[in-house]
C-alpha cells in the first residue's frame, strides 16, 4: 500500500484522503461531439422516480461534453406518489412516469419526453439510466421480488439491446439492479459492501449490493467493465451532508466512460 501511494502525486494522494474512491475525480477525457445519447427516466423525485440531482447532472455532464441526448420514460403510472417531507406514501394519488419525468424537460422537439416504447437502438449510440427510488418501484419490481425481480418489458429490450449492439450502458446509484438481472456476468459497482458508519457518512443499501452479487454480478469500487461496456457509480447509495459535489464527479465519471466507449 506504501509502494503504491509513492507513485501517485500529491495532487491525487490530497483528493484520495478527501473523499470515498468511488467518487474520486478522473480529470478530462475529452469532447467527443455528436454522440447521441439516450437517458431513461423513472419519474421525478428520489423516493418514487428519477433523483433530481442524478437525473439533471447527467443531462449537465452530457452537455458539457458535447453530447446530444434524448430522454425516454414509460407511458404507465408509477407505483405510488411519495411525500417526500415524510418519506412516506401519498394518499389518493397516482402519476403517470413519462409525465412525472417530462419535469426534467426544457424545451421542444428533441428535448421533450419521449415514450420508453419508441426507444430504438439504432438511432443512439449509448443508453443511461439515472437513479432514484423509481428504478425498483417503477422499471423493475425489486421492492417486492428482490433478486428474482422482474423489470419493466421496455428497460428488459433497451438493456438487451444495447448490450447485444456492444453500445455502453451507463448506470447510477439503483440501475445496477436493472442491468444485473438481464445481463449476464457483467461488473458493477453500487459502492461499499457495508455499512461501516464513517466520517464519509452512511451505507444504508448494502442489502441491493448482494442481491446484484446473487443475481451473478461481480461487485468492484469503483468500477468500468470494459469488456460488456457497462459502467456505474453509486451517487445516492450514499448518505451524507453537504457533499453533492462528489455524486457530481462521480456522474461526471461515467458519462466520460460512457461516451469514450460509444466512439470505439
Amino acid at each position: 500500500m506504501l509502494a503504491s501511494r509513492t507513485l501517485l502525486s500529491k495532487p491525487t494522494l490530497a483528493v484520495l484522503s478527501r473523499q470515498p474512491a468511488c467518487f474520486v475525480h478522473h480529470g478530462d477525457h475529452g469532447n467527443w461531439g455528436n454522440t447521441n445519447i439516450a437517458v431513461v427516466f423513472s419519474g421525478c423525485g428520489w423516493w418514487d422516480g428519477t433523483d433530481v440531482h442524478e437525473g439533471v447532472y447527467t443531462m449537465y455532464h452530457l452537455s458539457r461534453n458535447g453530447a446530444r441526448f434524448q430522454m425516454f420514460a414509460p407511458n404507465q403510472q408509477q407505483m405510488h406518489v411519495m411525500d417526500h417531507m415524510k418519506k412516506q406514501p401519498g394518499s389518493g394519488e397516482n402519476r403517470n412516469m413519462m409525465m412525472e419525468s417530462a419535469r426534467f424537460s426544457h424545451g421542444q422537439g428533441t428535448m421533450q419526453m419521449q415514450d420508453l416504447s419508441k426507444l430504438d437502438v439504432n438511432s443512439f449510440d449509448a443508453v443511461i439510466f439515472p437513479g432514484g427510488h423509481g428504478v425498483i418501484k417503477n422499471l423493475s419490481s425489486f421492492v417486492k421480488d428482490g433478486k428474482d425481480c422482474k423489470l419493466h418489458n421496455d428497460v428488459e429490450r433497451v438493456l438487451k439491446d444495447f448490450h447485444r449492439s456492444r453500445k455502453p450502458i451507463g448506470l447510477a446509484s439503483m440501475a445496477p439492479v436493472l442491468a444485473c438481472r438481464v445481463l449476464p456476468s457483467i461488473e458493477v459497482t453500487m459502492g461499499y459492501e457495508k455499512d461501516e458508519n464513517t466520517r464519509w457518512g452512511n451505507w444504508p443499501h448494502t442489502n441491493m449490493v448482494q442481491a446484484v452479487k446473487s443475481m451473478g454480478a461481480r461487485h468492484n469500487v469503483p468500477y468500468v467493465d470494459e469488456k460488456n461496456k457497462v459502467i456505474s457509480t453509486p451517487s445516492f447509495m450514499w448518505e451524507t451532508d453537504y457533499h453533492y459535489h462528489y455524486i457530481f464527479d462521480g456522474i461526471g465519471n461515467m458519462v466520460k466512460h460512457v461516451m469514450r466507449m460509444s466512439t470505439k
